[in-house]
């Protein structure tokens, strides 16, 4: 038996433990899970402090009451959007990279395919990177140490499956209710709710605007929410896709940010750095007291572990579809990538170029759901290119780009998406031999 046989009889012999992650086919009914299961998996993945530090941004840059409506309305499209997104999954019961493969074409999915799940490996990277760096400078500790652990950590999370992403939602949901909550009221204790709401922004000055506003709500998850699949193929029907999705959007994410932002206000700390110690991580150890010092240690941990997790699961899914292999195999080979890339305390200098690349996943979702919800709605995979999807997702690209240098007061992320899939439904609309050409 080769050593390449070996590798694929032992991870079928863990897909057989541990539940297979079927990469490569529809999950069948009988392997479903429960609304509840589905649910967890997706509440423990926005309900974060990365979301609570997004919110005090928000607050920080256009005061109290326009962060509060960003984040509604950014939460409300998000919910319409992933959840839209999430029920294809369910009725075809396919991951992302397979639902890809209708719309852009069985050798045409991967450029978008493989472009979500570098981007999460990207964020996987920088997750696993700001827990080094916050428990480092918190306790004094090793960086490297911490980061490896980290991420080591998020592997075994993730090896273990979407049941690893549903146990640890019910550790880290709880947790962050518990904490984020107690960190929020003790702030605000200390003010009004009228100074609360009033709060102007830093320093006494709102320099962000609504469309800035809403791309910053939307970036958050516009990546791992338009691979929405990957989580909701495992639900049992629509209903329990729609309630799972809801649960994160706007419920869970909103709720992240409000803690941050309602946070932020309360204390009202002149150029405050939410990425720094502004935050309820360094509320807590701000108390000098050593059990709440322990339990941050914890929540941060599990906290930023479910989102690692996540994005390392839905990177994994993707790059294993590609390369007609394992999930399990590519999380701990990305998993890997991902730790070094942390470890090697360059995690930062990705985020604004992950940022600027998100600007191409917009136009992805909307295309997907123009095509199975407008044009081809019983659709299967049926040539290798589709070329009017890449002619659309390049439209709804530039327009982002546009919008992003030349009229930054706009939404980037709403411009691409709208443009996107209007291309999309243009070019579905031209007479049939053109058609048929694109």
């Amino acid at each position: 038996m080769t050593k390449v046989s070996r590798e694929v009889e032992t991870l079928g012999g863990v897909d057989h433990a541990l539940g297979e992650e079927y990469e490569h086919e529809p999950v069948p009914m009988s392997a479903r899970r429960t609304t509840f299961s589905v649910t967890t998996v997706w509440i423990g993945f926005p309900m974060i402090i990365t979301g609570a530090m997004t919110g005090s941004i928000l607050v920080l840059g256009m005061g109290f009451r326009n962060a509060l409506t960003a984040m509604i309305i950014g939460n409300v499209i998000m919910f319409a959007y992933v959840g839209a997104l999430g029920v294809l999954g369910t009725r075809r019961g396919t991951n992302f990279a397979l639902l890809a493969s209708i719309v852009f074409g069985k050798k045409g999915y991967v450029f978008a395919s493989g472009l979500l799940s570098t981007l999460l490996l990207g964020w996987y990277a920088v997750q696993t990177g700001i827990t080094g760096a916050l428990i480092s400078s918190a306790y004094n500790l090793n960086y490297v140490a911490m980061t490896i652990i980290a991420g080591l950590l998020y592997i075994g999370i993730t090896f273990v499956g979407v049941r690893g992403l549903h146990l640890i939602g019910l550790i880290s949901v709880p947790l962050f209710v518990v904490l984020g909550g107690w960190v929020m009221l003790d702030a605000a204790s200390k003010t009004t709710w009228d100074a609360i709401i009033a709060y102007p922004g830093n320093n006494g000055q709102a320099t962000m605007t609504m469309g800035v506003g809403l791309t910053v709500v939307l970036a958050l998850f516009i990546d791992a929410g338009t691979v929405s699949a990957d989580f909701n193929r495992w639900a049992k029907d629509t209903r329990s896709s729609v309630i799972a999705t809801f649960s994160a959007f706007p419920l869970a994410n909103l709720l992240a940010m409000l803690i941050g932002g309602i946070t932020t206000a309360a204390l009202a700390v002149p150029n405050a750095n939410p990425f720094g110690a502004d935050n309820m991580f360094g509320y807590m150890n701000g108390k000098q007291m050593a059990f709440l010092s322990f339990l941050a240690f914890v929540f941060l941990y599990c906290n930023l572990g479910s989102v690692c997790a996540h994005c390392l699961y839905n990177s994994a899914t993707g790059w294993s579809r590609i390369f007609g292999s394992r999930m399990r195999l590519f999380a701990v080979l990305l998993g890997a990538i991902g730790i070094v890339v942390a470890a090697g305390n360059v995690w930062a200098f990705f985020i604004e170029w992950l940022s600027l690349l998100g600007i191409l996943v917009p136009p992805i979702g909307a295309i997907i759901l123009v095509d199975q919800y407008v044009f081809r709605k019983n659709a299967e995979i049926d040539r290798d290119w589709r070329p009017s999807a890449f002619v659309a997702w390049t439209f709804g690209s530039l327009v982002a780009l546009v919008v992003e240098f030349y009229a930054p007061h706009l939404s980037t992320a709403i411009s691409a998406a709208v443009a996107g899939g209007a291309a999309y439904a243009l070019l579905c609309l031209l007479p049939s031999p053109a058609r048929a050409a694109a």
